[in-house]
């Protein structure tokens, strides 16, 4: 009784709760083991160059696990698009370890190793930092190559679900914060205060629409609560970050699923520009719906998507909008397109950190629409030629589909492109259908000839009185 009224006048710590402490802090840092048998992972999902990072750290000393989404992946019994590492080597001991190995990042080292046309991302493991990380006045963490220890690089992963480690050697999963728990209740919940993480990241918002669309899976009430006041702080993150992830959510496979989430969640203003006016318009709605269903159709079976087949159609209606603007103030048809083009290229390039290769190939695909009206001669045939056909051609069928342009149209090509040159030869000779008064645009009335240009002779003197 004495002792403990004098450890309390001096502020000494009991011993026994200081071991309390102690225990209590081990117990948190430990993750849950879960044996092959109980989180029932096939190894035939595993990467081949995974299991072989893997396992060359490990030979050499070092702890390496297989990571992030592709644990989830693999616990949800999908094969993984890609695969991380994690280790506690630092970036210079991995590049050591394999002859293409390249360090990558500012923000955070992490190191990019290749087998062939195979990339595996390896990171080590992060910790608290020492000090303060730089940051910006919203609270963005600018900069951290704080390394630490494997229970503290769970905590810096961003929801429960993507921070457990796959060691192939073992075949166990090291589960510290309940992600199998949540995986298995469908739950998106995030790691820490959900208002600091989001802060420290405001990406992570756009990560947890993602996930939920791509997985069907809920977003828990802490976890959504702070979005949409919290939203507005992803107009600080740089235009190539957040057009990396839009890029992502967009080729996720669930990309119409993506934009309702993020609707609903208040976060699409401003990432894509004029998309709920886009949305609204019958047309415009059938347009991207298509569009977009395409995309997830072909992420689906696993066949290549185009970043500027996409990004022109999401843009088609502003193009459309002002290349009839265009054409009312008296510019030819081609002209005009390519200065609608370029209003639209020009406002978003700096909106959304377009690359210039996608810039080009937008353009590409726009310009050449008016050409397949053009069905006569040898411009067909030249079209033929154009590396950019199919893309331009399957936008004409998206076009055709929405109900913007005559089915008639698509179908010619569809013919003239499959077919012999007998049937190419018969094909051109058809009269194209004549547009409609109600569709065809309004022609400009010429100004009327002067008299002296009529007869191609000199003014005529003024008659004097």
């Amino acid at each position: 009784m004495i002792k403990k009224f004098i450890r309390k006048i001096l502020g000494v710590k009991n011993p026994d709760d200081t071991l309390d402490q102690g225990k209590a802090s081990a117990k948190k840092n430990k993750p849950k083991v879960l044996s092959a048998k109980e989180h029932g992972i096939d190894p035939a999902l595993v990467s081949n160059n995974a299991i072989r990072i893997t396992q060359t750290l490990q030979d050499n000393g070092y702890k390496a696990f297989i990571v992030g989404g592709a644990v989830r992946d693999l616990l949800l019994g999908v094969k993984p698009k890609d695969f991380d590492v994690a280790t506690n080597a630092t970036p210079e001991q991995v590049k050591r370890l394999f002859r293409r190995a390249f360090i990558i990042g500012r923000r955070f080292q992490i190191v990019h190793v290749m087998f062939g046309q195979d990339l595996i991302e390896v990171t080590t493991f992060r910790g608290a930092a020492k000090h303060e990380a730089p940051k910006d006045e919203h609270g963005r963490v600018l900069r951290d190559n704080t390394f630490g220890e494997q229970h503290e690089d769970a905590v810096r992963r961003d929801f429960t679900i993507n921070a457990m480690y796959y060691d192939p050697a073992s075949q166990t999963v090291l589960d510290y914060h309940g992600g199998i728990a949540d995986i298995r209740k469908k739950t998106l919940r995030i790691i820490g205060v959900p208002e600091l993480r989001y802060r420290e990241d405001p990406v992570r918002m756009l990560r947890v629409v993602r996930f939920a669309a791509k997985l069907k899976f809920t977003i828990d009430d802490d976890t959504r609560a702070p979005i949409k006041v919290m939203a507005p702080l992803i107009n600080n993150v740089p235009s190539a970050r957040v057009f990396d992830e839009m890029l992502k959510l967009l080729m996720s496979g669930h990309a119409m699923a993506c934009l309702q989430q993020l609707r609903k969640e208040g976060l699409h203003h401003g990432l894509m520009p004029l998309l709920d006016v886009v949305l609204e318009q019958p047309l415009g709605e059938r347009f991207v719906t298509l569009a977009l269903a395409n995309t997830d159709e072909r992420v689906q079976q696993g066949k290549t998507v185009s970043p500027g087949f996409l990004f022109a159609s999401l843009l088609w209606h502003q193009v459309l909008e002002k290349w009839e603007a265009y054409k009312v103030s008296g510019e030819l048809p081609i002209p005009a397109l390519h200065l609608a083009a370029d209003d639209v290229l020009n406002t978003q390039t700096d909106a959304l950190a377009l690359q210039r290769k996608i810039g080009t190939d937008m353009r590409d695909i726009w310009a050449m629409q008016p050409r397949f009206e053009k069905r006569v001669g040898k411009a067909p045939y030249k079209l033929l030629e154009n590396n950019r056909l199919r893309a331009g051609y399957d936008f004409l069928l998206l076009r055709c589909a929405s109900g913007e342009i005559d089915a008639e149209l698509g179908e010619w090509w569809t013919d003239f492109i499959n077919g012999d040159e007998q049937e190419r030869v018969r094909l051109l000779s058809i009269k194209p259908k004549a547009k409609s008064a109600e569709s065809a645009p309004a022609k400009k009335r010429r100004p009327r000839r002067s008299p002296h240009r009529q007869s191609g002779g000199k003014p005529k003197a003024a008659p004097t009185e």
